[in-house]
């Protein structure tokens, strides 16, 4: 398959879709807060991955953008809220000041607040899905993005900054912080497809290695990359105190622990055939950042 067009294209598909959506105003200054980081652009990773999964089951994956894009507005509240001084305090994002340093903390807070509730309406929006399928998955969603999932993982980042932890609390908390949306995006394209148990596990166990392996190489670049290649300045963690695979192991096994998690993840979508065609390709961008 020609990838590059294949993204590029899912891309588009969800960019129109997000600028369209956010035309529809409320009643302050927070709209333009919620636009201003939405519309930052991104490779889109979530929503592409939802699409990509529905496919893998034999669907199209466009059919369900609603949702895709619901997923998108939730991550994009979670960087607002993270990049907040009281948080990971970054000032850039994307290449560009973050939400707080152009609309004030206040204002930021709102705007993620407006982001992740408005994520909700987006998603319920979906047409052609059995209702019962459609509630199971944004059920779903909202427990991955919650505190058994992304926020509770962010609540552990807080508790263990600045403290020598274990690779398993570092599994764990990374398991919430990170890994929760892509188990959301993959499990959620899968069920909105309608896969069977044997292909839902596979997602499943698929989802949390693709997350393992997201976050080790996330590490790896806080060591060294660029500012150029993740948007933001390198050697925060180590600003903030913070553990890591490259801290607990060292650089070189953070490395060989990221190949043999991507290989792994890879195994997962044997049975898929050349429908995981994108799935696969998607992990490896995920996964090598830096080309």
């Amino acid at each position: 398959m020609d990838f590059k067009a294949y993204y590029a294209n899912q891309q588009k598909l969800v960019e129109n879709y997000l600028k369209n959506r956010i035309a529809k105003k409320g009643i302050s200054k927070v709209d333009e807060a919620m636009e201003y980081s939405l519309m930052a652009g991104g490779k889109r990773i979530r929503p592409i991955l939802l699409m990509a999964a529905a496919e893998a089951v034999g669907s199209k994956g466009y059919n369900y953008l609603p949702v895709a894009c619901g997923l998108e507005m939730i991550h994009t509240y979670s960087l607002i809220h993270d990049d907040l001084p009281c948080m990971d305090d970054d000032d850039y994002r994307r290449g560009r000041l973050t939400n707080h340093k152009v609309f004030g903390e206040a204002m930021a807070v709102l705007a993620g607040d407006g982001l992740l509730t408005l994520a909700f309406e987006v998603m319920l929006e979906q047409k052609n899905v059995d209702p019962k399928v459609l509630i199971e998955t944004v059920r779903e969603m909202a427990m991955c993005a919650g505190n058994f999932g992304m926020v509770g993982g962010q609540g552990l980042d807080l508790e263990f900054e600045g403290k020598k932890i274990t690779p398993e609390e570092l599994r764990k908390l990374h398991a919430g912080k990170t890994g929760a949306l892509f188990i959301a995006a993959i499990r959620g394209g899968a069920h909105l497809a309608g896969a069977n148990d044997q292909q839902l596990l596979a997602l499943t166990k698929f989802a949390d290695l693709l997350g393992l392996a997201f976050q080790i190489t996330d590490d790896i670049l806080d060591v060294e990359g660029t500012e150029e290649e993740l948007g933001k300045p390198v050697g925060s963690d180590a600003k903030n105190h913070k553990s890591t695979y490259v801290t607990l192991y060292s650089l070189q096994a953070a490395h060989e622990l990221a190949e043999k998690t991507v290989a792994e993840a890879l195994e997962c979508l044997e049975m898929f055939g050349e429908n995981a065609e994108p799935l696969r390709e998607i992990t490896r961008l995920m996964t090598d950042r830096k080309k």
